[in-house]
């Protein structure tokens, strides 16, 4: 029998005394010791550890999304194709989350509900941000963060600026030599379809070749929210798997309320248009 496998005669290095090891990079200590459920429940952990995940990879994608509105505003697309792309496939992972959460029945769901008190992913800054980068702008949405000042200064802030659809539209405008009503443009409400725009981008998908790297960022878009949607759509037969019509924790009218969030496009120019071609 041979002996058992040493690493370090392979030359690994195994004492990490003071060097920085995998665990300080990550900073795993905070991470893995940042579940504290509130209950004896079995199933408690599972919700915890599903929705801090899902807010892991919200950051991510935010910050992806900030460099692809940057990269837009200055006419970089190739670079913020890349962007896009990862954050399509941010949201095709944080669909497979819900596969994981689906394992949880009703029963074991209403074991540790009360423990929730009244938080609940409807509060969520960085999907509400998420939301506000994407043109789907509600100032009515920062109200449940008005008691953190510094997460309402940045919900405040990012409605402000121009949503990653309207740098879009604002190179669409310039390589297509037209220009947009101000209403297209809106800071406080969501985004609504222009015929214009249709028009525009039309164009565009008429003759691909002459306008690749418009008609590439339009896809790139239509991708992004379908990923998106899927996501939305997950949430809802999850929580219907799970709660059924139950008011949601933070008040909401629970599913009622996020299959009226399904009725929501973030691009809708991109979509008419399709029935044209």
């Amino acid at each position: 029998m041979s002996d058992a496998y040493d690493p370090a005669g392979d030359g690994a290095r195994m004492s990490f005394a003071k060097d920085m090891s995998y665990v300080d990079y990550l900073s795993l200590d905070q991470i893995i010791g940042a579940q504290a459920p509130r209950s004896d429940t079995h199933d408690e952990m599972l919700f915890i550890i599903q929705h801090q995940t899902s807010e892991l990879w919200m950051r991510l994608a935010l910050f992806e999304l900030a460099a692809a509105r940057r990269a837009v505003a200055a006419g970089e697309l190739r670079q913020s194709f890349k962007m896009l792309t990862r954050v399509a496939r941010i949201f095709e992972q944080l669909n497979s989350a819900w596969d994981v959460l689906r394992t949880m029945t009703p029963s074991e769901y209403g074991a540790f509900r009360d423990a929730l008190g009244r938080s609940s992913g409807f509060q969520s800054h960085q999907y509400r941000l998420i939301e506000f980068v994407l043109g789907n702008r509600n100032p009515a949405m920062v109200k449940p963060h008005e008691h953190r000042p510094e997460l309402l200064a940045m919900l405040q802030d990012e409605l402000a600026q121009k949503s990653l659809y309207h740098v879009a539209l604002d190179l669409l405008a310039q390589e297509m030599g037209v220009s947009f009503d101000a209403a297209v443009y809106r800071m406080d409400a969501p985004h609504q379809a222009d015929d214009a725009v249709t028009q525009a981008w039309t164009r565009v998908y008429q003759d691909p070749r002459k306008y690749w790297s418009l008609y590439e960022l339009a896809e790139k878009l239509v991708d992004l929210e379908d990923y998106f949607r899927r996501w939305r759509f997950n949430h809802v037969t999850t929580v219907e798997r799970i709660i059924g019509f139950k008011r949601g924790t933070g008040g909401t009218s629970g599913v009622t309320y996020l299959r009226r969030m399904l009725e929501v496009e973030l691009f809708p120019e991109l979509w008419n248009l399709r029935g044209a071609l």
